[in-house]
C-alpha cells in the first residue's frame, strides 16, 4: 500500500500527502513573476512578529497534518532563511516520523547555512534560478546579489550532503526563454535536478498573460534538439513534474506544466501561510485560519478535525479550468510570495 492509498480524500478523491509551509512572506528578492517591485516596495506592509506563527505552532500544525496522511513538509516564504533560528524549527520538523523534509530558497544565504541546516535536519533543498545569464538573472529576479552567489549555494548544498539538490526556473516568453538550454548544461552531468516550470498566472500582481507562457513541449524541445532525452515514468503516483532523462546517462530534467498540462486532478498539496492560514490551492483566494485555533487552547484532536474537515470538501481545480478558457484574467488570488510556491 502506497502514501496515496492512506489518508484523507477530498471530493475528487486527492489524498492529503504534501504540507508545504511558508515561515515568512519577506524576500530579499523582487522577482518579476512573483514580488514586483512596483507592488512589494519600501512601503508595503509585511506581517510583524505577532502574526507568524511561532515554530511551537508550525511544528503542532505539521504533526496534525502527519497524522492524517502527511508525508512531504516543504519550507517556503518569502525567503526561508530570513527568518531567524530557522535551523530550530528544521530540529523540531525532522523529528517527526515519516516526514520527508526539504526547503524551496532563492539561495542567496544558502551557502553561508547549508552545513548548518543538514546538522539540523535538513536534507533536501530546491533553489529558484531562472537564468545562469548575469544579466537575465538580475532582470528576473531584480536583485543586486550576483548569480554567483546562488550557484555557489547550490555547490554548497551538494557539498554539505543534501541530495537531491533541484533548481527550479521560471520561464517567461521574451524574458528568460532564451536561457533554458544554458541552465539545462550548467547541470548537466551531475546529480542536479533542473525542473523547468511554466509561467503562471499565481497572484493577480505579476500581470500575466497566455502570450507570455513557453509550454513544456517547447522547453522539451529546444533542449532536446541539442541533447537527445527520453521521458521517464513518474517516481510516485502525483508527481507535478514530467522527468526526461538525456540519452546518454548524463542526468535528467523535469519540466511543469500547470498552464498547458494541468494536474489538479493528482494534486496531493495544501499551503500553509507564514500567519496561519490553511490554502488548498496555489491559485486560491481565500483560507482557512488555523492560528486563532491554535492561540485559543485547541488541542491536537481539535487541530486534526479541522484539517481533516478542511481537505474532505476541498473541490479546488483551477487550473484545469483556466485551461479550458484560456482565461488568466487578474481575480482576487493570494501571492506566491504569501504562501509559497
Amino acid at each position: 500500500m502506497t502514501g496515496l492509498d492512506v489518508g484523507v480524500r477530498d471530493t475528487r478523491g486527492r489524498v492529503l500527502r504534501d504540507l508545504r509551509i511558508s515561515v515568512t512572506d519577506r524576500c530579499n528578492f523582487r522577482c518579476v513573476y512573483c514580488m514586483p517591485r512596483a507592488e512589494f516596495g519600501p512601503d508595503h506592509s509585511f506581517l510583524n512578529a505577532s502574526r507568524l506563527l511561532s515554530f511551537e505552532e508550525i511544528d503542532r500544525v505539521a504533526r496534525a497534518a502527519a497524522t492524517i496522511g502527511i508525508r512531504k513538509v516543504r519550507l517556503t516564504g518569502g525567503e526561508p532563511l530570513l527568518r531567524a533560528g530557522i535551523t530550530t524549527l528544521i530540529e523540531r520538523l525532522s523529528s517527526i516520523e515519516n516526514i520527508d523534509l526539504a526547503m524551496t530558497t532563492n539561495g542567496s544565504l544558502l551557502a553561508a547555512h547549508a552545513e548548518e541546516l543538514v546538522a539540523a535536519g535538513l536534507r533536501r533543498v530546491t533553489v529558484s534560478l531562472d537564468s545562469t545569464d548575469p544579466d537575465t538573472f538580475a532582470r528576473m529576479s531584480d536583485t543586486r546579489v550576483p548569480v554567483q552567489t546562488v550557484l555557489d549555494g547550490i555547490d554548497a548544498a551538494v557539498r554539505a550532503g543534501m541530495s537531491p539538490v533541484k533548481v527550479n526556473v521560471v520561464v517567461r516568453r521574451g524574458v528568460n526563454d532564451g536561457s533554458i538550454l544554458a541552465v539545462a548544461e550548467r547541470f548537466r552531468g551531475t546529480d542536479v535536478v533542473v525542473r523547468f516550470i511554466e509561467y503562471m498566472d499565481v497572484g493577480a500582481t505579476n500581470r500575466w498573460e497566455l502570450a507570455q507562457v513557453v509550454d513544456v513541449e517547447s522547453i522539451v524541445d529546444t533542449i532536446g534538439r541539442s541533447h537527445p532525452l527520453e521521458r521517464v515514468d513518474a517516481e510516485y503516483d502525483g508527481e507535478v513534474a514530467v522527468r526526461y532523462r538525456y540519452l546518454d546517462g548524463s542526468g535528467e530534467i523535469g519540466v511543469i506544466g500547470s498552464v498547458s498540462e494541468p494536474f489538479c486532478g493528482t494534486c496531493t498539496r495544501a499551503r500553509l501561510s507564514a500567519d496561519g492560514k490553511v490554502f488548498t490551492c496555489l491559485f486560491s483566494s481565500t483560507g482557512t485560519d488555523l492560528r486563532a485555533l491554535l492561540r485559543s487552547g485547541a488541542s491536537q484532536d481539535d487541530l486534526v478535525a479541522r484539517l481533516s474537515a478542511l481537505w474532505l470538501r476541498r473541490d479546488d481545480r483551477y487550473s484545469e479550468l483556466r485551461a479550458g478558457t484560456n482565461d488568466g484574467a487578474v481575480r482576487d488570488r493570494i501571492e506566491m510570495s504569501y504562501i509559497g510556491g
